[in-house]
Order: structure tokens, then C-alpha cells, then sequence
């Protein structure tokens, strides 16, 4: 499957953005779904993760709280709605579809889209 992320952009600390990944190749429903981050410097790091109907989903502790993770499988679109941004939360952002859903530790990915950056100002 192939995955387009974008949304990315600069916000004030405080702030909302609305990152979607788009979907192709394969069938979108047969796939759980996830976002990832990697932060200069730092390793990839799991921030949600949603199941194939969406009945589901999981977060990092980090962004409980303040991250959405949603999708539409008509539109073979994942979302990730981000509120309450924090200057910690800068970071190249990726989507992916994941082997399986857990709700217990962050799930594999088998396939990466590209990242989108999101760059918080304090």
C-alpha cells in the first residue's frame, strides 16, 4: 500500500493541527493504522494507532488527551487531529499501516509513508 501524509506545517505552542494520510494500492480496510514520529535527533517514537473499523484506538502517554486518531475507509484516509500543541511535539511525522492492533505496545508497521513535519513554536 501506498501512503501520502501531509497536513504538516508551523503552530504556536497551544495550537491545532490536522495531519491525513491517503491511501493506495491495497485495500485500506484490511489494514490497522498508525502514526509515528521521529524528533531531531531521536529515534522513530509510536503516537496512535487505530483498527481496521476504527472501533479502537491507542495512544502514546505523551499525547493522550490531546490527539485524535480517526479514519474513513470510504476515502482510505487515516486522520490525525493534534490540539494543545507543546514545542515537544515537533517532530517529522509518519503514517503507516500496521501488521496488527494492539492496545497494549505500539504495533508494527509493515508499511511507512513519507513524513510530514510539524514544527511547534514556544
Amino acid at each position: 500500500v501506498q501512503l501520502q501524509a501531509s497536513g504538516g506545517g508551523l503552530v504556536q505552542a497551544g495550537g491545532s493541527l490536522r495531519l491525513s494520510c491517503a491511501a493506495s494500492g491495497r485495500t485500506f480496510s484490511n489494514y490497522a493504522m498508525g502514526w509515528f514520529r521521529q524528533a531531531p535527533g531521536k529515534e522513530r517514537e509510536f503516537v496512535a494507532a487505530i483498527r481496521r473499523t476504527g472501533g479502537n484506538t491507542n495512544y502514546a502517554d505523551s499525547v493522550k488527551g490531546r490527539f485524535t486518531i480517526s479514519r474513513d475507509n470510504a476515502k482510505n484516509t487515516v486522520y490525525l487531529q493534534m490540539n494543545s500543541l507543546k514545542p515537544e511535539d515537533t517532530a517529522d511525522y509518519y503514517c503507516a499501516a500496521l501488521r496488527y492492533y494492539s492496545d497494549y505496545d505500539p504495533p508494527p508497521a509493515e508499511y511507512w509513508g513519507q513524513g510530514t513535519l510539524v514544527t511547534v513554536s514556544s
